[in-house]
């Protein structure tokens, strides 16, 4: 069972006096990744009220948008450094990770270790919310970590760690992001 909500209000829904929210309804009102992500998120034998206000806001209590801005802002990153995004896996891919001493950088690059654990656990389990519960928290480490520390610093060797941690979390948004059947934008 689906509730859905909108301006605080559940949407009142009666198959006898035929008004429902269909499917494509709830794509054309908030788009196809947002109604993709909310209804993957949840296991398919639980309740689920999908919030439309919520699946349109863009703020960091929208977890698609949250996800989504995580790989843009990578994508930004890359574009700020001079650095193409379809050839910066490669340039980065033999950098020295031994710079990344910081808890954020620890923290973020353990999340990114999880993540053929976490895949082979949802396809085993048949429980694609395991992944989007998992790209949430990458994309708050990710987010922590943007504020927290300067990519696009003086030191070569630093700059270049920062930069292919950076590189690896994008792939890891877009892949799972993929996974799910989502987009990975660029920008937002």
């Amino acid at each position: 069972m689906v509730t859905v909500m909108r301006g605080g209000e559940e949407v009142k829904i009666s198959k006898r006096a035929g008004s429902y929210v269909t499917l494509r309804d709830l794509i054309d009102e908030v788009g196809r990744d947002a109604v993709r992500f909310f209804l993957v998120s949840r296991k398919a034998d639980s309740e689920f009220t999908f919030d439309i206000d919520l699946a349109r806001s863009q703020s960091e209590e929208n977890p698609v948008y949250y996800v989504q801005y995580a790989h843009a802002r990578v994508a930004s990153v890359l574009r700020q450094a001079g650095v193409a995004r379809d050839a910066a896996a490669a340039r980065y891919a033999g950098t020295d990770l031994s710079p990344l001493a910081g808890s954020y950088e620890r923290t973020l690059l353990n999340r990114l270790a999880d993540f053929p654990d976490e895949l082979a656990a949802a396809a085993r389990e048949f429980a694609p919310h395991q992944i989007t519960f998992y790209l949430k928290d990458l994309a708050q480490a990710f987010h922590g970590y943007y504020n927290a520390e300067r990519f696009l610093v003086d030191d070569a060797k630093l700059r270049d760690a920062r930069l292919a941690l950076v590189v690896a979390t994008g792939e890891v948004l877009k892949n799972g992001l993929s996974v799910l059947g989502i987009g990975a934008p660029d920008e937002m």
